[in-house]
């Protein structure tokens, strides 16, 4: 098989470089979506080459290569399957699903446990008074997305600064960003190597939250404020959950307090060659596809008892 195959396993060593580099010279918006996108792309490619490896090995064993009708032989002449290869790939193959397996689990576990929890205060949408001093305030997706607060929090906060985190709570869930965030986790369970774009994927949604606050309310130093408190008096409640004290809030806090940056062009140029990166390791993935999909039809055109005619024209393996 060709070895372009590996770019879409190499290409998300990129993750920590964008994350570090260009991810926060992006408007968070941009950068929200630039990143869940590169993920998810990522994360499918180097699952579809890892698929296309482990299946080239497969295609060796008799009795696949029997019920699919082609010659093995012819496989291993065309350097279509690297034995070795196809071994270490099923084998990740198999871990990875598992760790896939295991956080689409434990989300779910959390989605119901959450929403249990709050039933017990309130069936209906919209904010949710939790009983007790700790301050916790949080947004949470199902039944059209609530917003949890804790009478701890209530009274660490003014009345304007409440206002200030509900706003900030409602942009998360009229953004859906609770999306965002797990198709972020899913992704890097699928490459681990894509762990650095979870972190600043949840900071990007942060500071889109706050930025789209601020422009609803038209003062950022009063977000600044109330974000600034929510993370002193509280914390954040679960990985899987959003809220005004998750990401590190003094970056948060000094962007607020700072005048809107605009778009800077060589960061939205990067960002663009970023996700054009991404695509590209989605293409390469695809043309892996049809490479091998190329030799198991010369394979099936030479394989004993076939009709050569029957195949005419087969492409050859590029």
């Amino acid at each position: 098989m060709d070895a372009d195959i590996l770019v879409p396993l190499l290409l998300p060593l990129l993750a920590w470089p964008v994350s570090r580099f260009v991810a926060p010279r992006l408007p968070p918006r941009v950068a929200g979506w630039l990143l869940t996108g590169s993920s998810l792309l990522l994360a499918a490619a180097s699952t579809v080459a890892l698929l296309l490896l482990a299946f080239a090995g497969l295609s060796l064993i008799p009795a696949v290569a029997e019920a699919g009708h082609w010659s093995p032989g012819v496989l291993r002449n065309l350097d279509a399957v690297n034995v070795p290869v196809s071994i270490a790939s099923g084998v990740l193959l198999v871990v990875l699903g598992g760790r896939l397996f295991r956080t689409a689990v434990r989300y779910r576990r959390w989605a119901r446990q959450l929403s249990r929890e709050l039933d017990e205060h309130s069936r209906d949408g919209g904010v949710v008074i939790l009983p007790g001093a700790e301050p916790v305030a949080f947004s949470a997706p199902g039944r059209g997305g609530r917003i949890a607060i804790s009478s701890g929090m209530l009274a660490a906060l003014s009345p304007k600064e409440r206002g200030a985190l509900l706003a900030h709570e409602r942009a998360h869930l009229h953004l859906r960003h609770h999306l965002f965030l797990i198709t972020v986790a899913l992704s890097s369970a699928l490459n681990p190597l894509l762990r650095p774009l979870g972190t600043a994927t949840a900071f990007a949604l942060e500071r889109w939250a706050d930025e789209t606050a601020a422009t609803h309310l038209g003062d950022r130093s009063l977000v600044a404020r109330a974000v600034a408190k929510a993370a002193l008096a509280g914390r954040t409640p679960h990985p899987f959950a959003l809220a005004a004290s998750g990401g590190p809030v003094p970056r948060r806090v000094s962007a607020l307090l700072a005048a809107p940056a605009p778009a800077r062009p060589a960061a939205m140029l990067a960002g663009a060659l970023v996700l054009g990166l991404a695509a590209l390791s989605a293409q390469t993935a695809l043309d892996g596809a049809s490479d091998l999909h190329d030799g198991i039809e010369i394979a099936q055109a030479t394989a004993p008892g076939q009709n050569p005619a029957a195949h005419h024209g087969a492409p050859a393996l590029r």
